[in-house]
């Protein structure tokens, strides 16, 4: 029996872009019939303030620890050239419409690459149409869709069923396999634990 792979993330999450290497490595390495499946998670809903001074601060240490820890690029630009908003909602809807299209991993990954090295605002929408460009995607339609009520009832059903998972935030990985869920343990700099531990869990059959 296949097994499915939740990937619980956000687009604006900082430590989901450091983790990236090690994902792709993963979806690389597992078993054979694990099916993966991206869930965004919404950090925070949509919001037209500019976060204040104290809230940019600290995420900017965030991503200083993370580069330290990770080695991980990003452009602190973003801070001096952008009017940043806590508001991550608008790039889980760009996710879904271009999943809609097939494009879901190429609009996460440009949404990150747009955020964390080019200094772009993730949570423009201008900012995801121009992505959808570049990426291929049949701009027009994904404008629609991002604007539609069909895509925000897809949006709101998918954050219900993020917050049922048994997680305590993002990334997080759980693993769907014979009517039982596990969290999947995840290592910022190896990923061969985690690989093991799904390995096991479908081969054994059984859970803890």
């Amino acid at each position: 029996m296949s097994a499915t792979l939740f990937y619980v993330h956000d687009p604006m999450c900082s430590w989901c872009w450091g983790h990236r290497p090690q994902w792709l490595q993963l979806q690389a390495s597992l078993p054979k019939g694990v099916v993966v499946k991206n869930v965004v998670g919404g950090l925070a809903p949509d919001s037209d303030d500019i976060m204040p001074q104290a809230q940019q601060q600290a995420i900017a240490g965030y991503w200083r620890n993370i580069e330290n820890l990770l080695g991980t690029q990003f452009n602190h630009d973003f801070w001096r050239d952008n009017k940043p908003r806590r508001s991550t909602y608008p790039a889980c809807r760009a996710v879904i419409a271009a999943r809609w299209q097939n494009r879901e991993e190429d609009m996460m990954q440009a949404l990150q690459e747009a955020y964390y090295l080019k200094a772009q605002n993730p949570s423009d929408i201008a900012v995801h149409i121009k992505l959808a460009s570049e990426i291929g995607l049949d701009s027009e339609q994904f404008a629609t869709d991002l604007a539609s009520q069909k895509l925000e009832q897809a949006f709101i059903q998918e954050l219900q069923f993020a917050r049922s998972l048994p997680i305590n935030g993002f990334p997080s990985m759980v693993l769907q396999h014979n009517g039982e869920v596990n969290v999947i343990p995840l290592d910022y700099q190896d990923c061969r634990g985690a690989i093991e531990t799904i390995t096991n869990l479908i081969s054994q059959g059984s859970y803890s």
